[in-house]
C-alpha cells in the first residue's frame, strides 16, 4: 500500500499470540512488529474476500 500511515490502534495481546507474530516476523524478515501485523491483516482479509466469493449463496 502507499497509503500514508495516519491511524494509530492500540491493541493488546496474549503472550503466546504475541510470540507466533514474532516467529511471522522473523521467519519472513519482517523489519517490525507492526509491519508484520499489516501483512497479516492484510492476507486475512484477502483470505476473507476469497472465501467469501466462492460461497453458494442460496
Amino acid at each position: 500500500m502507499t497509503e500514508r500511515k495516519t491511524e494509530r490502534v492500540p491493541v493488546m495481546f496474549e503472550p503466546s499470540l504475541l510470540q507466533q507474530i514474532d516467529d511471522y516476523r522473523f521467519d519472513n524478515r519482517i523489519g517490525s512488529r507492526a509491519k508484520a501485523l499489516r501483512r497479516l491483516i492484510e492476507v486475512g482479509l484477502m483470505e476473507m474476500k476469497e472465501t467469501k466469493k466462492g460461497e453458494v449463496t442460496a
